[in-house]
């Protein structure tokens, strides 16, 4: 399965809707999701070429000071990504690696996350 990759020497850490993944580096960053979770994210309605819009989501990069939206099948994955909103496909194929239904609260107490 490593060929679906681009070539990669290290894991870069993202956050998604509260919760950190590690994914490789050098990668869209909806492969880093099908990195997370390989059983699902291929068999998602992705286009994989910015068409259908399925995989847009609100990221803040590290060195941003407010989200915007991208489409994670045209934007490289970077060390502290931090993704807010997933479009409902997204969320669906990413359900069981984010716990609570996918669903994720960024407003709630660090005790209603589990952490």
């Amino acid at each position: 399965m490593s060929e679906v990759f681009r070539p990669y020497e290290k894991l870069v850490e993202i956050t998604i809707l509260g919760k950190t993944f590690l994914v490789p580096e050098r990668n869209s960053l909806l492969r880093a999701f099908q990195f997370i979770s390989p059983e699902t994210i291929p068999y998602g309605r992705f286009c994989w070429n910015q068409d259908c819009q399925y995989c847009r989501v609100n990221c803040q990069l590290s060195d941003d000071d407010q989200f915007r939206p991208i489409l994670s099948c045209k934007f490289i994955v970077s060390e502290g990504m931090n993704i807010s909103e997933l479009a409902p496909e997204l969320v669906g194929c990413l359900r069981t690696k984010l716990g609570q239904n996918g669903i994720a609260n960024p407003q709630a107490p660090d005790d209603q996350n589990g952490q």
